[in-house]
């Protein structure tokens, strides 16, 4: 296994947009783009830390994707408080774009790309798998030619409607906030909220999606979970919510201490397995 460090693959500004690509011991032909949890927001330092495989909840799946073969592409984004919603939305789309326009130089199937993420990566993952994010064919920049949609999901700890729970986090994302104490909502606010939320796009040809949630979840709330499968099933889309009993936020670091949950490292590695390389296109 080896790992190249900051790949460039887009520049915002004059400002560098950057992936690890951890690459497995024997290459299975095909990628997975890795968000890392962050709360969208990263300190406004130059000494920030970067948004790497070991920087959140994330790092726990990182073995046993690589062990099935997997390529994995960990991408930096624009964060809050100085960036704010499409942001991030944008900078992950545009890592899909890089790593498929680029695919016959990393050796993975450019027809098929998954996404894994953890908390707030795994609201970024969810829309890559709900967004209509097809090419753009005017677009001088090549990459950009190329969709930014993935076929298959696996997102943990999700904040599916940003609707229906508010932190310091999604405000400082949003860069504004739905409603002021005592206050009426702003229905500007509310709408910029609504599109920000994966539940929103959900349609038939929304990406199969595997969600795992801890039920005791104090920063999302396992309803979220509820409320996306249930947005999925009606649509008539491919997905499965696996219910951590008793799990926190950070419950995939807490599963060693639970032999009495589904091995949902296992789960998420058959989940790709079964929508990226045995099904027929």
């Amino acid at each position: 296994m080896s790992t190249d460090k900051n790949i460039v693959f887009g520049m915002y500004s004059g400002l560098a947009l950057l992936m690890d690509v951890h690459h497995p011991a024997q290459s299975n032909g095909y990628a997975l783009i890795v968000v890392p949890g962050s709360g969208w927001t990263s300190k406004q330092t130059y000494d920030a830390a970067p948004l790497t495989a070991l920087g959140s909840s994330v790092r726990f799946f990182v073995p046993k994707l690589l062990g099935a073969g997997y390529t994995l592409f960990v991408v930096n984004h624009r964060n809050g408080p100085r960036f704010h919603y499409p942001a991030a939305v944008e900078d992950v789309q545009r890592a899909v774009r890089f790593i498929r326009y680029n695919s016959s130089a990393y050796g993975i199937d450019p027809r098929r790309i998954g996404a894994v993420g953890y908390s707030s990566g795994a609201h970024l993952a969810a829309l890559l798998g709900v967004l209509d994010a097809t090419e753009d064919a005017d677009d001088p920049d090549p990459a950009n030619r190329v969709s930014a949609w993935v076929q298959c999901v696996v997102a943990a700890a999700t904040p599916a409607d940003l609707t229906l729970y508010r932190s310091a986090e999604w405000a400082l994302f949003m860069g504004q906030l739905v409603a002021r104490a005592g206050t009426s909502p702003d229905p500007i606010a509310v709408k910029a909220y609504r599109a920000a939320s994966p539940v929103t796009h959900v349609s038939s040809s929304s990406a199969p999606m595997l969600l795992l949630h801890g039920d005791a979840d104090a920063v999302v709330p396992f309803a979220m979970a509820e409320t996306m499968r249930e947005a999925m099933e009606k649509a008539g889309a491919e997905v499965k919510l696996i219910r951590l009993s008793g799990g926190s936020h950070d419950f995939a670091g807490e599963a060693d201490g639970r032999p009495d949950w589904p091995d949902f490292f296992s789960e998420a590695v058959t989940w790709m397995d079964g929508h990226l390389i045995t099904q027929k296109l």
